[in-house]
C-alpha cells in the first residue's frame, strides 16, 4: 500500500500517540484501589466523535491475572468503555472448571504455526496440547449443562456499573462444526445475558454450518459475526449473508490487508450495513512480509478506516486487537493505551 494514500504521516502518529498515551496512563481510573464512594466516579469513554473504540479482551492474554475483576481493571486502565469479551473471564466467574493448560503458550504456538515459524518440536508440543484441550472441552461442555446462568447477569452488572458495555461475546470452542446445538445455543444465550448484540466466531468456510448458525441465531434473537484471517476476500461472507439476516461480519482489517486485498476500505463501504464489529491491527501486505506491527508501522489504513466510519456515521464498533509483540518493559495495557491514542489522533 502506498504511503501517499495515508492522510497523516506515521511518524506524526507515533509521536502524538505516545504523548496521548502518557496522558491516558496518568489519568486512567483505578477501580479497585479507590474508596467505595469514589469507585465509579470517573468511568472511561472511548466513543470518539461518534466512533466507538472497543477492545477484545484477548488483547490482555499476556497479563498474569485473567480473572473477571482483573480483566475489568485492564479495560478501565486502558481508557476503554466497550468490549468484545472472550469467554474465559465470564465463564471462570460462573464457576467453569479450571483449564490445566497454559493457554498463553498454546496461543503463541498457534500464531507461530499460522505464520509459518513453528519448529518440529513445537509442532509436536502443540499437537499434545491440542489433544489435552479436546479432553478439557468435553469437561466444559458438561459443566455448561448445569451452569448458574445468573452468574452471567452478575458479571454484566459488574462491568456495566464500571462503565463497560459488552457488545460482542466470543466463548471458546462453542460455535464450531463439531459442537452440538446445545453448545451453540448456550453461547448465544450467554451472549444475550451479557448484553451483546452479537457473538463472534471464525468463519468456518462451510456453507451448511453458516446456515445452521444463522438459523440458531434467529431462534435466539442474536447475530453471528464471522471473523476472518487471511482467507478474507471481498466475497467471503456473501453466502452467509444471503442465508440469514442474523449472519454478519466481524471484519479484521489487518488480516484483510495481509491477505493481499489491495483496496481494504472498499469492503467497509460495501458491507457497512452488515458489519457488526471490526478488528483493528496494523499488518503488512504480502509484498512487505505480512508482519504484525506496532500501529503506524504497517500497511493497514487504520486512520483512514476510522475517518471513514466517522464521516459516514457507521455505528459498528472498531475493536483494538493487540497482536503485535508487547515490547520489553511494557505491558498489554500500556500498548492498548497507545492504540487508543492512535485512534483519538485519527478522529480529531
Amino acid at each position: 500500500m502506498n504511503d501517499n494514500h495515508h492522510s497523516l504521516s506515521r511518524r506524526k502518529f507515533i509521536s502524538k500517540s505516545a504523548v496521548a498515551s502518557a496522558g491516558i496512563a496518568l489519568t486512567g481510573p483505578s477501580l479497585f484501589s479507590a474508596p467505595a464512594i469514589l469507585k465509579h466516579y470517573k468511568k472511561p469513554n472511548s466513543l470518539i466523535n461518534g466512533v466507538q473504540i472497543g477492545v477484545i479482551t484477548y488483547s490482555f492474554r499476556s497479563m498474569k491475572d485473567q480473572s473477571a475483576e482483573a480483566t475489568l481493571q485492564y479495560i478501565l486502565d486502558s481508557g476503554i468503555n466497550a468490549i468484545e469479551l472472550i469467554g474465559d473471564p465470564a465463564e471462570t466467574f460462573a464457576g467453569r472448571p479450571a483449564n490445566p493448560l497454559n493457554m498463553s503458550k498454546m496461543w503463541g504456538l498457534m500464531i507461530k504455526r499460522r505464520d509459518g515459524e513453528i519448529t518440529a518440536e513445537e509442532t509436536k508440543e502443540l499437537a499434545d496440547m491440542t489433544a489435552r484441550q479436546d479432553s478439557y472441552k468435553k469437561q466444559v461442555s458438561e459443566w455448561r449443562k448445569a451452569a448458574d446462568m445468573n452468574k452471567f447477569v452478575q458479571f454484566r452488572k459488574m462491568y456495566n456499573d464500571a462503565g463497560v458495555n459488552i457488545y460482542a461475546f466470543k466463548p471458546r470452542n462453542t460455535f464450531g462444526i463439531d459442537n452440538s446445538d446445545a453448545d451453540i445455543e448456550w453461547g448465544m444465550k450467554v451472549g444475550k445475558l451479557l448484553g451483546a448484540s452479537h457473538v463472534t466466531v471464525e468463519h468456518p468456510s462451510d456453507d451448511a454450518h453458516t446456515m445452521r448458525l444463522g438459523t440458531l441465531a434467529k431462534k435466539n434473537g442474536i447475530l453471528v459475526g464471522y471473523h476472518g484471517h487471511e482467507q478474507q476476500t471481498p466475497t467471503l461472507w456473501d453466502t452467509a449473508l444471503d442465508q440469514s439476516e442474523h449472519n454478519a461480519l466481524n471484519l479484521d482489517l489487518g488480516h484483510y490487508v495481509a491477505a493481499g486485498n489491495s483496496k481494504p476500505l472498499e469492503i467497509i463501504i460495501a458491507k457497512h450495513n452488515r458489519i457488526q464489529s471490526m478488528h483493528l491491527k496494523d499488518r503488512q501486505t504480502p509484498e512487505n512480509g505480512k508482519g504484525n506491527l506496532s500501529w503506524g508501522q504497517g500497511d493497514t489504513p487504520i486512520a483512514q478506516a476510522l475517518q471513514l466510519m466517522r464521516n459516514n456515521t457507521y455505528t459498528f464498533p472498531a475493536t483494538v486487537e493487540l497482536e503485535y509483540k508487547v515490547p520489553e518493559g511494557s505491558t498489554a495495557v500500556s500498548e492498548v493505551q497507545k492504540c487508543l491514542a492512535f485512534c483519538e489522533q485519527a478522529l480529531k
